[in-house]
């Protein structure tokens, strides 16, 4: 005798499995909790890892920047850091490139609230002047 073979997806056994489910569930969920949880966590952490690759930052100051103009409040940040060492040489140069981060950086914050078009104009805006902040230092620094 050959056996029928079974239907798809029924309602009897969409029943059978909901109280399967019921009695299987709560004994799974002492033992999924903690896995889903450091999972969680350990996805979370890479992340962190993968955004403070992008903006070229430490994973303990992925904190620090946020929003929008993330990247652009990065670079601004990075590009001060090089400014000591030019402080000697060419100490009038250095004191207006630092005013001049200290606006940009205060432009991209008030960005963040801008809407998108205006936002992104803005960020436009202060990516060019940085970009010649850059050139700048770099020719400053001797390198072509």
């Amino acid at each position: 005798m050959a056996r029928k073979a079974k239907a798809g997806f029924t309602p009897s056994r969409a029943k059978n499995l909901v109280g399967v489910a019921k009695v299987v569930a709560p004994a799974l969920i002492p033992v999924l909790a903690p896995v889903l949880a450091r999972g969680a966590g350990v996805l979370s952490e890479q992340y962190d890892r993968y955004r403070a690759r992008r903006l070229g930052i430490d994973v303990a100051d992925i904190g620090k920047y946020s929003g929008y103009g993330a990247r652009l409040h990065a670079r601004i940040v990075g590009f001060s850091e090089p400014l000591e060492t030019l402080r000697t040489s060419d100490s009038e140069w250095v004191s207006k490139t630092e005013t001049r981060l200290t606006q940009l950086l205060a432009a991209v914050r008030a960005a963040e609230r801008m809407p998108t078009a205006r936002r992104k104009a803005a960020h436009r805006a202060v990516g060019t002047d940085l970009e010649m902040l850059e050139q700048d230092l770099l020719r400053r620094l001797g390198v072509r």
